[in-house]
């Protein structure tokens, strides 16, 4: 292509960027505002139903994991590293949150169903996953059935609990929670940041529809059961909202199947790996549960991509 033909392009893609994006956005900013307002009414409430679910931590930790709220993810990794939690809750949690893949679909004002069907396939292949694992791995990986007496011991966890607690808040600031500051302000907060990787990831897809044809990006990307679950996955562990919000794009966009979107939204953990990874100290252990998150999101986006 010529120069003023890729700037003809550019312009193209820059206006129906704009057109798409405007009401997206604010309705992006009421979806995170009731979003917030829930997260304060009930944040605690969940996670302390997580903390007491014991061998129904899957079950609780799947339905729980997908109602959208600031750093659940990572609260789950800090619980496990305390063994509060299973390994198999944990990946329940780890596969049911979705990031930002619900306020992208409310935004875009995607159709109820769809919506209720892929937070329900989360939910499902969460506590499916969660049983199996610790079924397969056994307790030992679960929550301590005692408690330290040793007032030495004691301290200790104590301080490595408040350093592990600070980390946790600086990494959930960096991935857009502000929580503290009131529900204005932190939605706003989530939406400008959400919003700007909206609009340049809208305009870069819009951009290519100009230059290649939407045949021709489809073809690249669709009808490709194995191939395409698989990228999803590689993208779903990119610990930052980018990763959910170019997936559903993707997908709304007619560009990625059902299957590949949602092996990279299971796989998709929010900065709750970068969490696990900080806190708990057991680096192959860690390894272990990020090599299950991904087989298990590609194997279900695999079957899904053939049923559909």
């Amino acid at each position: 292509m010529t120069s003023s033909e890729l700037i003809h392009a550019a312009t193209h893609a820059i206006e129906h960027t704009l057109e798409d994006s405007i009401l997206v956005i604010l309705i992006l900013f009421l979806t995170y505002l009731a979003m917030e307002y829930l997260e304060h009414r009930a944040g605690d409430k969940l996670q302390q139903m997580v903390e007491k679910a014991g061998r129904l931590g899957p079950v609780i930790g799947a339905a729980v994991g997908v109602v959208p709220q600031c750093g659940f993810s990572a609260a789950a990794s800090n619980l496990y590293a305390g063994r509060v939690i299973t390994m198999g809750t944990l990946i329940a949690i780890y596969l049911s949150t979705s990031d930002e893949m619900l306020p992208v679909m409310i935004s875009a004002k995607a159709p109820v169903s769809l919506i209720l069907e892929i937070l329900v396939i989360k939910v499902a292949v969460g506590i499916a996953a969660g049983f199996l694992v610790d079924l397969a791995f056994g307790r030992k990986h679960g929550a301590h059935k005692g408690h330290e007496t040793h007032k030495g011991h004691e301290t200790h966890r104590e301080n490595e609990d408040h350093e592990d607690h600070s980390h946790i808040h600086e990494l959930c600031e960096q991935e857009h929670c502000d929580c503290e500051k009131g529900i204005f302000h932190s939605a706003l907060k989530h939406t400008v940041q959400v919003g700007i990787f909206l609009l340049l990831i809208t305009f870069a897809l819009n951009f290519l529809l100009e230059i290649v044809g939407e045949d021709v990006l489809s073809a690249l990307l669709l009808d490709r059961p194995i191939a395409g679950p698989v990228i999803a996955g590689i993208v779903g562990l990119i610990p930052n909202c980018a990763a959910s919000v170019a997936i559903t794009e993707l997908y709304l966009g007619g560009m990625l199947g059902l299957g590949s979107m949602l092996a990279g939204l299971l796989v998709g953990a929010g900065v709750g790996l970068l969490v696990l990874f900080r806190v708990n100290r057991h680096t192959t252990e860690n390894l272990k549960i990020m090599g299950i998150l991904y087989c298990v999101g590609v194997f279900a986006g695999i079957v899904i991509e053939y049923l559909v």
